[in-house]
């Protein structure tokens, strides 16, 4: 156990004082060890985080704990070591690697109800600006004011058609960005205002007002819908409590009377 703790000092000392210094190794090996990130770790980090922080910062904040963890498990484990401890201990480094993504995916998970209810209301907004601009110049103007979470979104769309993609996918490829609720119909009508003629124009900006519309009672109807279930809980648990509290006080008097 001593050899264990003055190792233990020893590495900690050696990090501490950059004799071991953990961002060089880091930035040597950078090729490798972006190949360990996930595919969809820059998105999770951009839903949670907007652009205020960097994904490769964190995700080499990431690498750095993992290591010291894994550090520290080694040392426990090779002062008694056996096939199923070493089993263990790869284990409990991969859950430990794993975490960070997997709190940020939960969290995009919980957040997509979110994510649902802004879109109409970011669309209400485009359509104002396509009355008087090009679909391509209403979403770059649209970026500043949108919510954060579709503005690293937004920004490469806009990117992908100012480089002459005048197809489709960059509007698809937002729509897989962000799959809420007929984003991807939203997106077909939007491309499709977008290269239609300019005589046309007037009436398809009226079914895209239509169709936003709907979303936006969609959302409003399920915002409803979730403030209900909340006081629907609330009351049940008042409910139980106050059924439970009362069943308590009766058998207290019913023991103090028998008693």
């Amino acid at each position: 156990m001593t050899i264990l703790i003055i190792a233990a000092l020893v590495m900690f000392a050696l990090i501490y004082t950059r004799t071991v210094d953990t961002n060089k190794f880091i930035d040597e090996n950078d090729f490798y060890i972006k190949m360990l990130k996930e595919k969809d770790w820059d998105f999770y980090v951009s839903a949670k985080y907007g652009e205020k922080i960097n994904p490769d910062d964190l995700f080499n904040k990431r690498i750095k704990q993992t290591f010291i963890y894994s550090a520290v498990i080694m040392l426990l484990i090779f002062t008694n070591f056996t096939f199923i401890n070493f089993v263990f201990m790869i284990v409990v480094i991969f859950l430990i690697y794993k975490m960070p993504y997997n709190n940020l995916k939960g969290y995009y998970k919980k957040y997509m109800i979110k994510i649902d209810q802004m879109l109409p209301y970011y669309l209400k907004g485009l359509e104002i600006l396509c009355q008087n601009y090009t679909v391509p110049v209403a979403l770059a103007r649209s970026i500043e004011d949108a919510p954060e979470i579709f503005k690293p979104g937004l920004r490469t769309m806009v990117e992908k058609i100012n480089s002459g993609d005048s197809s489709i996918q960059p509007y698809m490829d937002f729509a897989i960005q962000y799959p809420v609720r007929d984003s991807m119909r939203m997106m077909r009508l939007l491309y499709r205002l977008g290269i239609g003629a300019q005589e046309n124009k007037y009436q398809q900006l009226i079914m895209f007002s239509r169709s936003v519309s709907s979303l936006q009672n969609k959302a409003r109807e399920d915002k409803y819908k979730q403030r209900l279930q909340v006081m629907e809980r609330k009351t049940m648990i008042m409910l139980v409590c106050t059924g439970g509290g009362s069943m308590v006080i009766m058998l207290a008097a019913m023991m103090f009377m028998m008693g």
